[in-house]
């Protein structure tokens, strides 16, 4: 424990943390995905989810399709993150606001990005996550450069200053749009960064592939973390996978992560981080009076609903044998 914070904590947050943790207890168990993952159809699938908190959500869903399974378990994560919103004072509901700035961005590229490739803009705005939706999102389809993205749109939300490193009249193509997108995470992910860092205590502990030349990607890292500087110096430079992975050994947390693979293997590394992930997220919950429990329950839900969409797929496409190559367990 830091300072006195368990002394004030619960008097604003104290009721938040205990039903984010409430609700934690309602993720599914490794148990629940070997029985999804002996599923045959997609009903099968919806029947073992009746029994568990996705109940009422998959009661009606019809037709039944991954991206509607998809679909009613977000519903569910984005209930239970506007509740916790309501119900938040300062500086909890700014933390939990930070969360869905990541959303925002996704959206705005998705929207940007589609447009771009000509797609129908009511077709793009049903894929947007819900937690990153905002007022003025379907105007984002009317700008040529991002300039005018951000003099229409984005001025009015709170990506606005995060748009400083960005604004430049070149017509967005798909390189400027990626490189907006990676210029919009570091100036989110630093300014979220510095918060916590603000906050302190054990909420400050807890929180903490382009075409591009080795100075654009020098540009787009973070300026905090266990591989600044040195690490993303050397990542900068790097070719290949293999490259990188050399890089990483010499971190021992990340050397764990690519000692499960194998050289020139790049296809489970998604998979690798998010098991690391996914075990720190967990350990976040053995501390208390911390905002950082908030974040990991998002993170894990998310997680468990990549797992479900993995896993439909794999029944829906008759693809059986892989479906254990992506699932994430969480316990």
């Amino acid at each position: 424990m830091y300072g006195f914070e368990a002394l004030t904590f619960n008097i604003h947050s104290g009721y938040l943390e205990a039903i984010v943790r409430g609700h934690r207890s309602g993720l599914l168990t490794a148990a629940d995905y070997n029985n999804l993952c002996q599923c045959e159809t997609l009903d099968d699938i919806k029947m073992h989810l009746s029994a568990t908190e996705y109940g009422p959500y998959l009661q009606n869903a019809f037709p039944l399709h991954t991206t509607t399974i998809v679909e009613k378990c977000t519903v569910k994560l984005v209930d239970e993150f506007n509740h916790m919103l309501c119900q938040a004072t300062e500086p909890l509901s700014t933390f939990l606001e930070y969360i869905r700035y990541g959303h925002m961005i996704d959206n705005v590229v998705l929207i940007v990005t589609g447009t771009l490739h000509e797609r129908d803009v009511q077709e793009l705005l049903e894929k947007c996550h819900p937690l990153g939706m905002f007022d003025s999102i379907a105007s984002l389809a009317v700008a040529q450069n991002m300039r005018e993205l951000y003099r229409l749109v984005l001025v009015d939300t709170p990506l606005a200053p995060y748009f400083s490193e960005c604004i430049t009249s070149e017509d967005l193509d798909d390189m400027n749009i990626e490189i907006m997108r990676n210029t919009l995470y570091k100036a989110y992910l630093e300014d979220f960064y510095r918060f916590c860092q603000k906050l302190g205590g054990a909420t400050a502990e807890i929180i903490i592939g382009t075409e591009l030349t080795r100075d654009d990607r020098r540009k787009l890292y973070s300026n905090f973390g266990l591989l600044y500087p040195y690490g993303h110096e050397e990542l900068a430079i790097c070719e290949d996978i293999d490259q990188v992975r050399g890089v990483m050994e010499k971190y021992p947390p990340y050397q764990s992560i690519f000692s499960k693979l194998s050289y020139g293997e790049s296809q489970m590394l998604d998979k690798a981080f998010y098991e690391e992930e996914v075990k720190r997220l967990c350990l976040s919950f053995e501390q208390q009076f911390h905002y950082g429990v908030f974040f990991s329950y998002i993170r894990l839900r998310e997680q468990e609903i990549r797992n479900l969409m993995w896993i439909s797929e794999c029944v829906s496409q008759n693809q059986k044998t892989r479906v254990h190559d992506s699932v994430v367990f969480i316990f």
